[in-house]
C-alpha cells in the first residue's frame, strides 16, 4: 500500500463527509510532508509558526481526530510520551534507544510475520505495530569517539 499525501487524504476525508478545519488541515499538512515523527509539542510549536493563536490543546484535540480517522498514526510509548506518524500505511520503525529518533522502513509482509495459529483463535488482526531497536547512525559515531573528543 502507498502513503497518501496530503492531496489525496484531504479528498478522503472530504468525501466521508469530515469538517476540514483550517487547523486540522495544517497540522494534516505537516505530517504528511515529514519523515519525522514529532511529538504533540512539535506539532504545536511548527503549526503556530503558521496559525499564531492555535493552542496545545487545539492540537492535542486534532491529533487525536486523525489519528481515529486513519489518517495518522499514533505511536505511544512507555514514558507515557507519543509521536505522531502520517504514514497511515503499514510499516516497521527503527528506534533509536539513545536519542528517541523514529525513522520508517519497509515491513515484510503481514504474512511472513503473521502469528502461526491465529486464524484458529477466532482473532482478526487488522494492524500491527513493528519496531527495531538499536542506534542511529549519528549515535553510533558518536558513542565509537573516544571521551573529550569532539568532532
Amino acid at each position: 500500500m502507498q502513503r497518501m499525501g496530503f492531496e489525496e487524504t484531504i479528498a478522503q476525508l472530504r468525501a466521508n463527509g469530515v469538517r476540514l478545519t483550517p487547523q486540522r488541515q495544517w497540522i494534516l499538512r505537516y505530517l504528511k510532508e515529514t519523515h519525522d515523527h514529532p511529538t504533540a509539542e512539535q506539532v504545536h510549536h511548527a503549526v503556530s509558526k503558521a496559525l499564531g493563536g492555535i493552542s496545545l490543546a487545539t492540537v492535542y484535540n486534532t491529533l487525536h481526530t486523525l489519528t481515529k480517522l486513519g489518517v495518522i498514526r499514533e505511536l505511544s510509548y512507555g514514558d507515557g510520551s507519543s509521536r505522531f506518524d502520517g504514514n497511515e500505511t503499514e510499516h516497521a520503525h527503527l528506534v533509536c534507544e539513545r536519542c528517541g529518533s523514529v525513522t520508517d522502513v519497509e515491513s515484510p509482509g503481514i504474512a511472513n510475520i503473521w502469528p502461526p495459529g491465529a486464524g484458529r483463535t477466532g482473532f482478526e488482526i487488522r494492524s500491527y505495530r513493528l519496531e527495531f531497536y538499536g542506534l542511529c547512525e549519528a549515535c553510533r559515531v558518536a558513542e565509537q569517539q573516544p571521551s573529550g573528543v569532539q568532532s
